[in-house]
């Protein structure tokens, strides 16, 4: 067990549905961690809905990190996810080099699209933004679209090679040499997610069966577990089976409710991280 007992969570909450903030706080409390959380964003609710609303706090991320700084706070480790803006990106790139230069581990979760295309309101400056923050990155976890996007390599939905996939790798950790997991890699007709442990220099790859069922939150909750268990001082090979096997166990026990834009419960299976 490390000492990276704390960590900042940097991401949006949702006031109905399990993702993000509400779906992440009850896994760090579980596995140890003191939390401190940033939202990034106030939503209604999860926006598979189709009707929403949004409330943008980047006067308000700018503000708190102010007071922070006067305050001298820093964090040991710091988690970050969704960003509503560009404006946000900003400030928060300015944060965390800043708590990096004090010593903080960073994850960065660059969310921006998915089936090889942009999120519905995410502009293409969102990919510069987002490249602004994985210099800071210990960890970047994105999706294989979100890869394609920072690394400006071809997608293809068909399945890519051994070698695109150790470009893919070793451009997402040539700025500062962190390590990366790319979720949802298409090869040789399967899934995977592939790794880059910069501590050894080693890739990896962990092939899965995909569950035709969609839950909002489950890459929140894969987060969680994977950054949990590095701080607590596991492996990136076993901390990202590990995310994968948990997330895989809740899925198939929520796979008959009707409402599955409410998310995953998480506080009920906590028992099986």
């Amino acid at each position: 067990m490390n000492k990276n007992k704390q960590i900042l969570l940097i991401n949006d909450l949702a006031g109905y549905g399990k993702v993000a903030l509400s779906a992440m706080m009850p896994i760090f409390s579980n596995m140890g961690f003191e939390i401190f959380t940033l939202p990034t964003a106030l939503v209604s609710n999860t926006l598979d809905y189709g009707k929403f609303e949004i409330l943008d706090t980047k006067d308000y991320i700018l503000n708190t990190v102010n007071v922070w700084e006067q305050l001298g706070f820093t964090f040991e480790s710091i988690a970050l996810g969704f960003i509503a803006s560009d404006e946000e990106a900003s400030i928060l790139a300015d944060f965390c080099a800043k708590q990096k230069e004090k010593g903080s581990f960073i994850f960065v979760d660059p969310i921006m699209g998915d089936d090889g295309s942009l999120y519905n309101g995410i502009s293409k400056d969102a990919i510069e933004s987002r490249r602004k923050l994985l210099k800071f990155a210990d960890l970047i976890k994105p999706n294989y679209t979100e890869a394609c996007l920072l690394t400006e390599m071809e997608y293809k939905d068909r399945g890519i090679t051994n070698e695109e996939e150790e470009q893919l790798l070793r451009k997402l950790s040539e700025e500062n040499n962190a390590s990366v997991i790319i979720t949802s890699v298409p090869f040789n007709d399967k899934k995977c997610c592939v790794g880059f442990d910069s501590k050894n220099g080693t890739s990896f790859r962990i092939e899965y069966d995909e569950i035709d069922v969609r839950f909002p939150g489950t890459g929140d909750i894969f987060s969680a577990i994977l950054v949990g268990d590095i701080l607590n001082g596991k492996s990136l090979p076993y901390a990202t089976s590990h995310s994968m096997e948990v997330v895989k166990k809740m899925i198939e026990l929520n796979i008959d409710k009707a409402d599955k834009y409410r998310g995953i419960p998480v506080e009920q299976y906590l028992e099986l991280i």
